[in-house]
């Protein structure tokens, strides 16, 4: 009995060989395989010489995006300067008005003052009314838009809208009894023309931000005025930047028929080649204004978006 049992322990030794080898290779494959992936880890965060002799951080997956969005930045920037370069192009050179002469009775269409000073006097006229606009429209959005102020939200966007329910040339009529002939009662009209866009989209912005981000920001123990300026304005910007392009592109076409009550600007040629009945002068004043326009919208693109 004595044999069989020594006999039976060693059969169980030999048969339990297999299983624990087949364990060590299991345990010693799974720790290959882990520092396999440790090295490789470690290879991509290590640090990779370039040829000068600095040394910089290997690239992320996700820092690899950053080359891309990089590159179309430029690309936007090239787009956007297309238009000021155009508008430049034709206040210095001469190219503009030599194509304008067929319609002009052969000759180039000509103006009392310089087409750079005409186009410095309407963009003033146009960014000092966008200012003021700014200045009432942009407070008077975050105002209606608090809670419990939705009676004046909606009368603010019936006052304001009014503004464009009138004919552009009846409101500076109006204006011109009271402010008289110049530049002031065409700065008025711009401002009522321009508050449209930015009361409007100011309002549509701060109501489309998400409940949920205020209710986040709100138990995070931001104040009401840390919520505006942190959360409610970054995110409505888009819109309100829309509503800004809009107003400004609007401004520079209105700003035109301010000519006729005396203000400097891209008006004067349009409304002495309308009395002159010379197209060519019509449209050398109109092709600049429709260019200035096109340079600001691009240009505020960049800087408020709202594409």
């Amino acid at each position: 009995m004595l044999r069989k049992s020594v006999r039976s322990q060693r059969v169980e030794r030999v048969q339990s060989r297999p299983d624990e080898r087949n364990t060590d290779e299991r345990n010693t494959d799974e720790r290959n395989t882990d520092e396999r992936n440790t090295d490789e880890r470690n290879t991509e965060r290590r640090d990779v010489q370039v040829p000068d002799g600095h040394v910089t951080a290997a690239p992320s997956p996700s820092a690899s995006l950053l080359p891309a969005g990089r590159s179309r930045r430029p690309g936007r920037w090239l787009s956007a300067l297309l238009w000021p370069a155009l508008l430049l192009l034709c206040l210095f050179t001469p190219i503009l008005p030599r194509l304008l002469a067929p319609l002009s009775a052969g000759v180039p269409p000509a103006t009392d003052s310089p087409l750079w000073r005409l186009t410095l006097a309407h963009l003033g006229l146009v960014l000092g009314a966008e200012l003021i606009v700014l200045a009432v429209g942009v407070p008077l959005a975050i105002y209606v838009t608090r809670p419990g102020r939705a009676a004046l939200m909606q009368l603010a966007e019936a006052v304001t809208g009014l503004g464009q329910t009138v004919p552009t040339i009846a409101v500076l009529a109006l204006a011109v009894p009271a402010l008289g002939f110049g530049t002031l009662p065409t700065l008025v009209g711009l401002i009522l023309y321009g508050l449209v866009p930015v009361v409007s989209n100011g309002v549509s912005g701060l109501l489309g931000v998400d409940k949920a981000v205020q209710d986040a920001a709100r138990g995070m123990g931001m104040s009401s005025w840390q919520r505006l300026s942190r959360i409610e304005l970054p995110l409505s910007l888009p819109v309100l930047g829309a509503g800004i392009r809009t107003s400004t592109v609007y401004n520079v076409g209105t700003a035109t028929i301010g000519a006729a009550l005396g203000a400097s600007g891209l008006g004067e040629p349009i409304i002495n080649g309308l009395s002159q009945q010379n197209t060519g002068l019509v449209l050398l004043g109109a092709v600049l204004a429709g260019l200035l326009a096109l340079s600001l919208d691009a240009l505020l693109g960049l800087l408020v978006g709202g594409e």
